[in-house]
């Protein structure tokens, strides 16, 4: 029997603002959008919360998250990899 796959989610590369938490980092999305009428560019952020199950992220880490089942409150993202460390 073969086991269906799961359906597509979303996946989001952001900066790790906080790992205060246990298992638990805090990412902040930018993204840059043309305004609607004067086509200035814009940016815009918002923060997720994304489960560290390994507590390996550190403060200021590139990181790549996806969307998953609700885990707590407010995570709703899991760690998928470290893009980049921190200096």
């Amino acid at each position: 029997m073969i086991m269906a796959e799961r359906g597509h989610r979303k996946e989001r590369t952001g900066l790790v603002v906080s790992n205060k938490m246990d298992k638990t980092i805090a990412v902040q999305i930018d993204r840059s959008f043309p305004h609607p009428l004067y086509k200035k560019m814009m940016r815009r952020s918002k923060k997720f919360y994304a489960d560290d199950p390994k507590n390996e992220c550190n403060i200021g880490d590139v990181v790549r998250i996806r969307e998953t089942r609700p885990l707590s409150k407010l995570k709703r993202w899991q760690l998928v990899e470290i893009v980049k460390r921190a200096d």
